[in-house]
């Protein structure tokens, strides 16, 4: 008697009750990974564009007038207002700045808004409005338009903040991770996790053996010097909420190319992989504020990698890993004992209200 029993067909089965979906909002709904991308693509974009774009980028590019513009808009609403190495007001700037940076644009005008929850001290409220006006100073835009509103105590978290920009997108400059393609080589333009881990040491009050500081600054100069070797980058990021796994994950399924990740040639420094070991997490999934991962065709990423490293925000930038065309859409990362893992997009945030 043989047996006629057909295999199942597992790549058919789906779960009734899948994990995500949840019918309220969640913490990680804000966490910058997949669950962030499913609100988005799910709920967010049908309803205001009637579709997903090709990709989902930090700043869109438009045009008006003849000129190419790069527009981008970001909240913040990090816990606490003051951290080692920034506030809120850094934040609420170098964000905005660059996210139009990595379309290659530098930020002209800045609006920003202001949501005050009753009960904050005005000192506080001034603290963060100099933090404001002395970043856009160093970033080199100006400030030109904004908005205040109070909401009642218990509402709030004593200061949230928008900011929206423009900046013009130089000639002959086309980021987009469309562009990336097989052989090219990834360049991170320095130690990734200090932002993350400088929030939860002092939300957490932790000490570890080396005080940790943000890494949050503007880089547009970064950009500029980076272009001015060639303008034709594939694409360019800033690796903030998932971090640098969140980034490379958002390329890779935009571009339909794989990545291979060197994991040892990611500069991660002593307290933070002392802090992500004692906590359990992997610094390539926490945030900064102040790095960002380029993808360069191979001709051009020595001198690329040699612009970045003469800028004060380049100094410790390195080869982190190349394009491939086997795995499209995944990210890999070569251990150190010769092994791989997959490196997946994160589900929520590991640490939360990081920005």
């Amino acid at each position: 008697m043989s047996d006629t029993t057909a295999a199942p067909d597992m790549l058919s089965w789906t779960c009734p009750a899948p994990l995500r979906d949840r019918p309220r909002v969640v913490m990680g709904h804000g966490g910058g990974g997949a669950m962030s991308a499913e609100l988005v693509e799910r709920i967010l974009l049908p309803a205001l564009a009637g579709g997903a774009p090709a990709a989902l980028t930090d700043s869109a590019v438009v045009e008006l007038g003849g000129a190419r513009l790069a527009f981008s808009t970001d909240s913040f609403v990090v816990r606490p207002l003051f951290f080692p190495g920034g506030s809120i007001g850094d934040l609420a700037v170098n964000g905005t700045v660059n996210d139009l940076a990595m379309s290659g644009a530098r930020a002209a005008f800045l609006s920003c808004g202001l949501i005050l929850e009753e009960g904050v001290e005005i000192d506080t409220v001034a603290k963060v409005a100099e933090a404001i006006g002395a970043a856009a100073r160093t970033a080199g835009v100006r400030v030109v338009t904004g908005d205040t509103k109070v909401v009642e105590a218990g509402h709030g978290d004593g200061v949230y903040v928008n900011t929206a920009g423009v900046g013009l997108v130089p000639a002959g400059v086309d980021l987009r991770p469309e562009r990336v393609a097989p052989g090219d080589v990834v360049l991170l333009s320095g130690a990734v996790g200090m932002h993350g881990v400088a929030i939860l040491s002092e939300r957490e009050n932790l000490r570890f053996e080396a005080d940790v500081v943000s890494d949050c600054a503007p880089l547009t100069g970064l950009v500029e010097a980076m272009l001015a070797v060639t303008p034709e980058l594939r694409v360019l990021r800033d690796p903030t909420r998932g971090g640098l796994a969140a980034s490379l994950n958002e390329i890779a399924a935009a571009s339909g190319c794989g990545i291979v990740v060197q994991e040892r040639a990611v500069p991660v420094p002593p307290p933070v992989a002392g802090a992500c070991a004692m906590l359990g997490l992997d610094p390539m999934y926490v945030a900064n504020e102040g790095k960002l991962v380029a993808f360069v065709p191979r001709e051009h990423a020595d001198a690329v990698l040699a612009a970045m490293r003469a800028h004060p925000l380049g100094a410790e930038a390195a080869v982190v890993g190349e394009v491939v065309a086997e795995h499209p859409g995944m990210v890999v990362a070569r251990t150190g004992l010769g092994g791989t893992r997959v490196v997946d997009m994160p589900l929520g945030e590991q640490l939360p209200r990081i920005c």
